[in-house]
């Protein structure tokens, strides 16, 4: 039987510790874009033209969107003496970090070669993160008895993935310099070694550390593939939660990756000062966790989200205004402000509110399917992420000078700041779009 009562704060660290993986989404979002395409004061140049570079992209992400559903589903249905979830993040730990590190070693052609590389590190990558990643969110619905603590969990699973993320953004600047000593390329090799080596600490720590059958009572799932689909997309609110989910991702990815170009660039300061603004913007979304937490626990988590979404908004039209009516150093201001509604809206509310959704079709379908709801989660955030990182080279390197199909061609020498500037309105429209989708959803509560 499955245990009642609130989860150990104990296990409940130990959960949030797993989500070190977090790391190689920060590895993937901010530097494998910014080593393919540098900024201009970086030490080494772009070898492939952004063509290459997003139908790379494009094609490891499709594997990655198509792997998702059936990872969840697999999970779902396993069996063993550890658990349905835990085997999946114990076997996919190593193979992952290779694969991140693998992004920055490619062979150098330019050509067929180098995009073929990419393309198959890209879905390698991708593969190995969604048997981390899927699973791993499902453990909230297989370790929770109540509401409660799925929000606790969501929550320290959210603390963790911040402090993961401040360290994956805050220590490349400061890593890359003292490693490369002036070779920027060598810095930020061994920087994503580094970083890669500590995300396997906490995979592991979660995985020997949660008995995960101890709390879930070895529930398992026979439903089958298409009843499973049918169940689940019988929910209306999940198809507005995932157009949100969709929509928010695309413009927090785009804004998350433009940061170092918005610093060095627009701001005109040198790549060491991505450290401090990194700091601002995960430290203020640390302050903000546990206010954000009471306020859900009052209002739920809809309201938070939409005023989120707002804020966000106004905020990245900001962003485009930087030395165009606003003085560059509002930057500083400016993404500090971005990591309050970051703090909800990226970090707590997708997990609790898919957690909800879950335990209440779970509930009353009395099928045991938490694993495909996170898998098919996972298939709209990896799509966002292709949106994101196809348009993006686009978005970034086109000045308007010449066709955009000769752009799209040609290796560029570096990022043009019209681009970096679109890029900061193409992330407010996306905001907007996700906050339409999140008005028409309607907030599920399992445990009533």
């Amino acid at each position: 039987m499955k245990t009642s009562g609130r989860i150990p704060l104990s296990v409940q660290v130990i959960y949030g510790l797993g989500v070190s993986y977090a790391i190689f989404d920060q590895i993937f979002a901010q530097w494998v874009l910014t080593y393919y395409l540098p900024p201009q004061k970086f030490s080494f140049q772009a070898f492939m033209s952004p063509l290459f570079i997003a139908l790379a992209l494009i094609v490891s992400r499709f594997v990655d969107m198509v792997s998702d559903p059936l990872v969840g589903w697999w999970s779902d249905r396993t069996n063993t003496k550890w658990g349905r979830r835990i085997p999946f993040i114990a076997f996919g730990a190593v193979p992952l970090a290779f694969s991140a590190i693998g992004f920055f070693f490619p062979p150098k052609s330019g050509g067929l070669g180098s995009f073929a590389y990419l393309a198959v590190i890209g879905s390698l990558f991708f593969i190995f993160y969604t048997i981390v990643g899927a699973p791993y969110n499902a453990l909230i619905p297989e370790l929770s008895a109540s509401r409660e603590d799925r929000l606790n969990l969501s929550t320290w699973q959210a603390v963790f993935r911040l402090v993961y993320t401040a360290v994956a953004m805050i220590l490349p600047g400061i890593l890359i310099a003292s490693l490369g000593k002036g070779d920027d390329e060598k810095g930020l090799r061994l920087m994503v070694i580094i970083l890669s080596l500590f995300a396997l600490v906490g995979l592991f720590i979660l995985s020997f550390g949660v008995d995960e059958k101890k709390y879930s009572g070895g529930q398992l799932s026979e439903t089958s593939l298409g009843s499973s689909l049918k169940i689940i997309f019988g929910e209306r609110s999940f198809i507005w939660y995932l157009g949100g989910l969709t929509f928010f991702f695309i413009g927090f990815n785009i804004l998350r990756a433009t940061m170092n170009y918005f610093v060095v660039d627009i701001m005109g300061k040198s790549p060491a000062m991505i450290t401090p603004v990194s700091a601002l913007f995960f430290g203020t979304s640390a302050l903000f966790f546990y206010p954000v937490k009471k306020f859900s626990y009052r209002f739920g988590y809809r309201l938070p989200m939409l005023i989120s979404l707002l804020m966000l908004f106004v905020l990245s039209r900001a962003l485009g205004m930087l030395g165009k009516g606003l003085p560059v150093n509002a930057g500083y201001a400016i993404f500090t402000l971005c990591g309050i509604p970051v703090a909800g809206a990226a970090f707590i509310f997708p997990q609790a509110m898919l957690s909800e959704i879950s335990a209440y079709v779970s509930s009353k379908s009395k099928e045991k399917i938490g694993g495909i709801f996170f898998g098919i989660q996972g298939f709209f955030l990896k799509m966002a992420f292709l949106i994101s990182i196809a348009i993006l080279p686009a978005i970034l390197v086109w000045d308007g000078s010449v066709p955009f199909i000769e752009m799209m061609v040609t290796v560029p020498k570096q990022p043009e700041a019209v681009g970096i500037y679109r890029s900061a309105f193409t992330s407010g429209i996306c905001f907007i779009l996700s906050f339409i989708c999140y008005w028409f959803y309607k907030e599920k509560k399992a445990d009533e």
